[in-house]
């Protein structure tokens, strides 16, 4: 099926939003997008709809379309509701695992280590998850997981392109896989757990804090 306009250019915008190219405050104008497309401002709007609803844009009176700055206290909470939702998916998931599953996830999990490239890097870290959590056969649930992961993913890329964040993270996701190979769900769950809250805290160390220098 071909995609709508208004696809292709949610699509492209989504692109460079989450790799920074428009940055956090800057404005989206809609007949610089028209022009870009060559196409009517009519699916320009239908694509920044679909952007705000998944939070990545908002509209702001005489302002038009920006793009949405996140504060510390949200980040805060969307780390907390990753906890809750991917300990529960991993959970349910673990006695449901195949072999298949596992080594899928080792294999990108060499992957993953292996890879220079941020972008290349952050799907696969997407990948490695849904991997783990697809066998909890709960797709809602996952699709909320991977919401939550496209609107924190500009933020994830920063922890992304350190090489020591990146080794701590190949640890503990091979870490979690071999919880999940023994059969061992509690473990596996909290292992995930302190995996999400050690990132959410080497993400906030990195981030520019109040009288700190750039």
């Amino acid at each position: 099926m071909v995609p709508s306009a208004s696809e292709v250019i949610a699509k492209q915008l989504r692109h460079a939003i989450i790799t920074g190219v428009v940055a956090e405050g800057d404005p989206v104008r809609q007949d610089d997008v028209a022009r870009l497309f060559k196409v009517s401002k009519i699916p320009v709007r239908e694509a920044l709809k679909r952007l705000e609803a998944e939070g990545l844009v908002e509209f702001k009176r005489n302002k038009g379309a920006v793009v949405t700055r996140i504060s510390e206290p949200e980040l805060a909470q969307m780390f907390e509701v990753r906890v809750l939702l991917e300990v529960k998916a991993i959970t349910l998931a673990v006695p449901n695992m195949t072999t298949t599953d596992l080594a899928r996830a080792d294999a990108i999990c060499t992957a993953f280590l292996s890879e220079d490239d941020v972008g290349r890097s952050s799907e696969l870290n997407w990948d490695f998850h849904a991997c783990l959590y697809a066998p909890a056969q709960r797709p809602f649930m996952l699709e909320l997981i991977r919401s939550i992961h496209d609107k924190l993913e500009r933020y994830l890329r920063i922890q992304a392109s350190l090489s020591a964040g990146k080794a701590r993270a190949d640890l503990e996701h091979r870490a979690i896989v071999a919880a999940c190979r023994a059969g061992d769900a509690p473990l596996a769950a909290h292992l995930t757990e302190a995996h999400i809250e050690g990132v959410c805290q080497s993400l906030h160390a990195q981030l520019p804090q109040p009288g700190r220098a750039p």
